[in-house]
């Protein structure tokens, strides 16, 4: 009993100082594969990634730090299915065999593995034509939020309420992307029909340069906040539209503080917004007969 306790010993250690080296290098080899694949994808893609005059700084790291993550991924994904068929080969198992089971597998399950590839394919042309970034706010399927984490195969959303939506890429069949670029300030505000209209031009982009001017929306706003036209006669008020241009992501803040400050600018300059009126006309009385 002895004896074949110190041969099996025996051959475990010439198996662990061989193969069980072996196994160890190759695990040791991957992890510190994955260590610099990061700091190589990185370094590669933001000198790869060139921006144009459309594209800002924060949208050009925003692409970059997009590319880096699938690139990332892929690639560990890779280093770690060749690790571990190495690591099979170490063990005796031959790695043929296991690759065509692979495909048989592949084959039995194909009807679904077709939804798996077309969400890849998908996912690959939505990063290569930069539809959006990680950062960026999104409606996707009319699901809207911020977009945290894109993969291949899907897109890690997060909404204002803080639930988190996941979007496999083969269902994307729209996508509007709100942080592309530029964002505009487009709304329509009503005024009373005695309102003086060359009064109101005149107050509403008063405003808008002041906002303009500020130290803090300087650096958001691109174009100036404007009167554009009349919008409608509506059946209470005259609806004027105001439009101006803002940073990506920055529409939301300055229209905010831009229908703020024509409150105060109208109350002012006693613009006032209009109420639902109603005109009743009373009928006529009618004469009473005369005995």
């Amino acid at each position: 009993m002895e004896k074949k306790l110190e041969i099996w010993i025996s051959h475990l250690w010439t198996w662990m100082s061989t193969h069980g080296l072996l196994i160890f290098t190759y695990i040791f080899v991957g992890w510190l594969l994955n260590k610099l694949i990061h700091r190589f994808v990185d370094r590669i893609v933001r000198m790869a990634v060139i921006g144009d005059k459309y594209t800002t700084k924060e949208a050009e790291i925003k692409r970059e730090n997009t590319l880096i993550e699938i690139f990332t991924w892929a690639t560990r994904i890779i280093v770690w299915v060749t690790i571990f068929m190495m690591i099979l080969q170490e063990f005796g198992i031959p790695i043929g065999p296991v690759i065509a089971s692979a495909g048989i597998i592949g084959l039995a399950f194909g009807f679904g593995g077709q939804y798996l590839i077309r969400d890849l394919i998908t996912g690959f042309f939505l990063i290569l034509e930069n539809q959006y970034r990680i950062g960026d706010f999104v409606y996707i399927n009319g699901v809207k939020g911020t977009v945290e984490k894109i993969s291949l195969r899907l897109t890690t959303l997060r909404d204002s309420d803080g639930t988190v939506h996941y979007i496999p890429h083969g269902e994307i069949t729209i996508v509007s992307n709100a942080a592309k670029d530029f964002a505009n300030v487009n709304f329509d505000i009503g005024v009373a029909y005695d309102t003086d209209i060359d009064l109101l031009i005149s107050v509403i982009n008063e405003v808008g340069e002041e906002l303009k001017r500020d130290k803090k929306f300087s650096k958001l706003i691109t174009e100036t906040p404007t009167f554009l036209r009349i919008q409608d006669f509506a059946d209470s008020a005259i609806m004027v539209k105001i439009q101006g241009e803002t940073l990506a992501l920055s529409q939301w803040e300055v229209t905010g503080e831009l229908r703020r400050r024509l409150k105060i600018a109208f109350d002012k300059a006693g613009i006032e917004f209009p109420y639902p009126q109603l005109v009743v006309h009373e009928a006529p009385k009618s004469k009473e007969p005369t005995s």
